[in-house]
C-alpha cells in the first residue's frame, strides 16, 4: 500500500524533480516521496525513475546517503575529479582480491572523487609494470 506525499522537499535530502546519482544505476530523477507498508512497517521511501533502463527504485529515505544515493556534482568536484585523472596512477603492491576489494568500494561509494582514482589507477600507461595476480 502506498500513499503519495505532496511534500517538495523531504528532511532536507532531494527534491522531488532533483536528478539524482545512484551507484550501479547511474543518474535518475526523484519522482516521490511514498509511505510503504513493509513487514507491518511504515516506511518513507524516495521514487527514483531511471529513463535510460525504464527502472523505477524506491530506497528509504532513512537510507538513502548511506546507500550512495547523491546529487548531481557541482562544478568544483567535476574539476577536482578531472584533475584526479589527470594525475599519476598509485601502484598497489597488494593482492588483487583486496585492490579488486577496494576499487568496488570506491565506485559503490559514490564519492566522484574515489571513482576518478580507480579509473586513473586502473588505466595504466604502457610503460608501467604490470600487477601481480598474487
Amino acid at each position: 500500500m502506498t500513499k503519495k506525499q505532496p511534500a517538495k522537499v523531504v528532511e532536507g535530502l532531494f527534491n522531488i524533480g532533483q536528478h539524482v546519482v545512484y551507484p550501479a544505476h547511474g543518474v535518475g530523477r526523484v519522482t516521490a516521496v511514498e509511505t510503504q507498508q513493509v513487514a507491518g512497517m511504515k516506511l518513507e521511501v524516495f521514487v527514483v525513475a531511471f529513463e535510460q533502463d525504464k527502472l523505477i527504485l524506491r530506497v528509504p529515505t532513512a537510507k538513502a546517503a548511506s546507500s550512495g544515493m547523491r546529487a548531481l556534482a557541482s562544478t568544483r568536484i567535476v574539476g577536482d575529479a578531472l584533475k584526479t585523472l589527470g594525475g599519476r596512477a598509485r601502484i598497489k603492491r597488494t593482492m588483487w582480491s583486496r585492490r579488486a576489494q577496494e576499487y568496488e568500494a570506491k565506485i559503490n561509494s559514490g564519492n566522484l572523487i574515489s571513482i576518478a582514482e580507480v579509473v586513473r589507477d586502473l588505466h595504466r600507461a604502457g610503460d608501467q609494470p604490470d600487477q601481480s595476480y598474487s
